[in-house]
């Protein structure tokens, strides 16, 4: 299984699909794009409170490869809101020690968001307090199909060869917005993460919902396929200890 400098003992990988931007503005009467500029405030939000509640990778699904399905005046908002999110938030992440990595395609992005994710990823790339990783572009269908690619070509296809490629495992995935599907993000990182879908729209995501969040994840019983220990009845009224290989 890929190790991380980021994922230390007790340190968490989350993952959160950051929906309903779109429904928030339009329920105020307001462009779809101002929902995008309020999710922005909940995502910096959000990237300083995870340290503090024993995260260590945050995941934050930004934008779909099936988002360019959306009318091209929306997908260009996004874009430069991302282009400059990034030259805006690079200084403090150095500061606050947060490493950022944009996953996913970028052979159509724009050059000049490909070159603000160019920078901000050269800038912090020392950071160790939080690996911040964004997904632009990104299909989880297609991520898993180029691992594959590129485990063939090194002649080695395996469990681990693909975990390499793709990123560690996800402990927990977050879904606001009210919608429960994982609309193709991480899948394979996801196979044993527990998964929270939120009612809140994304702008009202705060630290609050993240801690919320972090404490139900630590009330589940995490069993990776194996039952809990000592669950198994003996004839002589004691109870043998067990690991079966399903739930």
């Amino acid at each position: 299984m890929m190790q991380s400098t980021y994922m230390k003992p007790g340190r968490l990988h989350a993952a959160i699909i950051m929906d309903g931007n779109g429904r928030w503005a339009l329920a105020r009467g307001l462009p779809r794009l101002a929902g995008h500029r309020a999710g922005a405030a909940a995502l910096q939000r959000t990237v300083e409170a995870a340290p503090g509640l024993g995260i260590g990778v945050l995941t934050l699904f930004a934008f779909s490869s099936d988002n360019w399905r959306r009318p091209p005046e929306e997908v260009a908002g996004l874009m430069q809101l991302l282009a400059e999110h990034l030259r805006s938030e690079t200084g403090r992440a150095v500061e606050n020690g947060v490493r950022m990595e944009v996953i996913g395609r970028r052979d159509r992005l724009e050059p000049e968001l490909a070159e603000a994710i160019a920078q901000a990823e050269l800038a912090t790339e020392a950071c160790t307090r939080l690996h911040l990783r964004i997904a632009v572009d990104y299909s989880g269908r297609d991520a898993i199909a180029q691992a594959v690619r590129h485990a063939a070509q090194a002649g080695l296809v395996c469990r681990e060869c693909l975990e390499e490629q793709l990123g560690p495992p996800v402990d927990l995935l977050i879904r606001t917005g009210g919608e429960q599907r994982l609309s193709d993000f991480l899948l394979w990182e996801c196979a044993y993460a527990e998964l929270i879908f939120s009612k809140r729209m994304w702008p009202d995501f705060g630290k609050e919902d993240l801690a919320a969040a972090i404490r139900e994840f630590h009330a589940r019983e995490r069993r990776f396929g194996s039952v809990p220990v000592a669950v198994i009845p003996k004839e002589d009224g004691t109870h043998e200890p067990a690991h079966a290989w399903l739930d």
